[in-house]
């Protein structure tokens, strides 16, 4: 992994921190009120929609390696592998830009299909 310890990296690495250690709370206090998110989902605008978008899938993470982390004053880029309970294996990329402390815009990566084969599994279909 490489990290440096810019502005926006030091608050992505602070929010990751908590949300894989299901402290999504504490997570939030490094989010703007009026965050983006663009997200394989869709576009998410609000904390709020944030919250309820990210904070479900902080709960069922078992284990998260970060692969490696860059950034500079105002953007931050973050690769990690995660295990959920559904999935055993759920890779994934942000692209964070801070803005006064705060996390304004996120764009996350990760592939939804072995979410949806999971869900399908658990519904017996």
């Amino acid at each position: 992994m490489t990290e440096n310890s810019s502005t926006a990296l030091q608050t992505a690495m602070a929010y990751y921190r908590a949300w894989t250690s299901h402290d999504f709370d504490l997570a939030m206090t490094y989010v703007a009120d009026d965050i983006v998110c663009q997200a394989p989902a869709g576009r998410l605008v609000g904390a709020q929609s944030f919250r309820e978008f990210m904070g479900p899938f902080a709960q069922i993470v078992t284990r998260s390696e970060l692969i490696a982390a860059f950034g500079d004053e105002q953007v931050a880029v973050l690769m990690y592998d995660t295990c959920t309970v559904p999935v055993p294996d759920a890779p994934g990329a942000e692209r964070l830009t801070v803005v006064n402390g705060k996390i304004s815009h996120v764009r996350i990566i990760f592939d939804r299909l072995p979410f949806a084969a999971a869900r399908q599994a658990a519904a017996g279909e």
